[in-house]
């Protein structure tokens, strides 16, 4: 596992360049700044095309499905709301594009049609199974009374606030072209009040200033049940989402596991194998040599010994990589202790668990702890470290610090992203904070899972 400490780190310049959104550092409020940012002006063009577009869908969608039931009575019907079904999905398609480009919301594609068998018929069987069809459906019809809604709100204040906040400026055209003395608050046979005074048309202004801030927050929230919308229907399902990620995470423990044989088979190949395959050529030679020089002959039964011991201590180290006995044996709390003495910095081990974890959990966490001691020894420049393992809930929680040099990250595809990875494919989270100059912690969750009988 190669880590390097003390990289990846954008640290700040200084005071004056604290940064914002997209690299940059805004001297305007938030508050102030909404009217005129693009952001604003998109979400309010995604509001007004909701109406117009909405009206498209649900004409679409109840025209199509009312006669694809009332024509069940026959064999139309079928195909019919299977069209009006797929007429939904490409809705949902066009509705996407919109919330990606209007308002960034970046959606996946949902789940496609799965044909258990080819031809029209296995289209239409297809279609009208799919949850997705029927989510683009509900959504096309529900789209319409809430389009009604945001675009009735947003209308009114936003109008509202930029016609007040103006008004100093078309204040003069009221007396010219309608004949009235400026916006008549009330008026009857008798009397009439009219915002004409400078206090007045100052305040008028004011309160315009006031809708026209808070249009875009208004505005925005209007579109947070949008977004909810296109995610909850248009997007895919939180079981397809799943399946998506359970077929990658598969993918990786394959990778993995692919992996560790080919380091198996390089280590035995490399190491204990060619040491054996000397030794039995030494112990020949050896054979040979005994009657002719005995002397020569013990000298090389000794060295082959040397090897012997060589040998076993390989494959000792190479079985404790595959899975170390004393952890089957005693645990985590032994298993930990051997990794920790032989690291290279004094290290504290604390494991706090009233039960032992399933054996695939338990065999994660070791490989986990002694993958980041190994961080430790190679790249930290620590002199002490610290594990801790406890439980918390149904979560079996790791942490390693050390006082080393700090600045690991995630980002760099080094060997803590592979690590995540590993922990990724049993739901397992690895989180690292190591600002630059340390401390370093390293801290990892995995599932719990009580153990069985062994």
């Amino acid at each position: 596992m190669a880590t390097e400490y003390g990289q990846g780190y954008g640290l700040p310049t200084g005071p004056g360049h604290a940064q914002g959104v997209g690299g940059r550092r805004h001297r305007m409020p938030a508050a102030l700044r909404a009217p005129v940012e693009g952001r604003a002006w998109r979400e309010l063009a995604h509001v007004l095309l909701s109406l117009p577009i909405s009206i498209l869908m649900f004409t679409y969608a109840v025209t199509m499905v009312s006669l694809g039931a009332g024509l069940l009575v026959t064999f139309l019907g079928v195909p019919v709301l299977a069209a009006a079904l797929a007429g939904c999905r490409g809705i949902g398609s066009v509705e996407r594009a919109r919330a990606r480009g209007l308002l960034g919301l970046d959606v996946g594609e949902p789940e496609p049609l799965r044909l258990k068998r080819q031809g029209f018929m296995g289209w239409i069987g297809a279609v009208l199974k799919s949850g997705t069809s029927w989510r683009a459906l509900l959504y096309s019809v529900l789209q319409l009374p809430w389009a009604v809604l945001s675009f009735t709100v947003t209308v009114t204040v936003w109008s509202l606030g930029w016609s007040l906040l103006t008004y100093p400026l078309w204040f003069w055209v009221l007396p010219t072209y309608a004949g009235q003395d400026g916006i008549q608050l009330y008026g009857d046979e008798q009397r009439a009040i009219y915002l004409d005074n400078p206090f007045e048309i100052a305040v008028t202004a004011g309160v315009g200033l006031l809708f026209t801030l808070a249009t875009p927050w208004i505005v925005r929230a209007l579109t947070t049940v949008d977004r909810v919308m296109v995610h909850g229907l248009l997007g895919p399902s939180r079981l397809a989402s799943r399946v998506v990620e359970l077929e990658s995470d598969r993918g990786v423990v394959v990778d993995t596991a692919a992996a560790d044989l080919r380091r198996i088979e390089r280590d035995l190949h490399d190491g204990a194998q060619a040491r054996l395959v000397n030794l039995a050529m030494d112990l020949g030679l050896a054979k040979e040599k005994l009657r002719e020089d005995p002397q020569a002959a013990a000298r090389m039964v000794d060295e082959a010994h040397g090897e012997v011991k060589t040998a076993l201590q390989e494959l000792r180290d190479l079985a404790r990589g595959i899975h170390p006995a004393v952890l089957t044996d005693r645990g985590l709390d032994a298993a930990l202790s051997a990794v920790a003495s032989r690291c290279t910095v004094p290290v504290q081990v604390e494991v706090d668990l009233s039960e032992r974890p399933a054996p695939a959990i338990e065999g994660i966490a070791y490989f986990t702890v002694s993958e980041l001691l190994q961080n430790v020894s190679k790249h930290s420049r620590a002199t002490w470290a610290a594990v801790e393992v406890w439980r918390s809930e149904e979560r079996l929680m790791l942490q390693v610090v050390d006082n080393g040099v700090g600045g690991a990250d995630l980002s760099h595809g080094s060997g803590l992203a592979g690590l995540a990875e590993r922990l990724d494919a049993v739901d397992g989270i690895l989180v690292v904070d190591s600002p630059a100059g340390g401390p370093t912690r390293v801290t990892a969750e995995l599932p719990w899972r009580a153990e069985r009988a062994r």
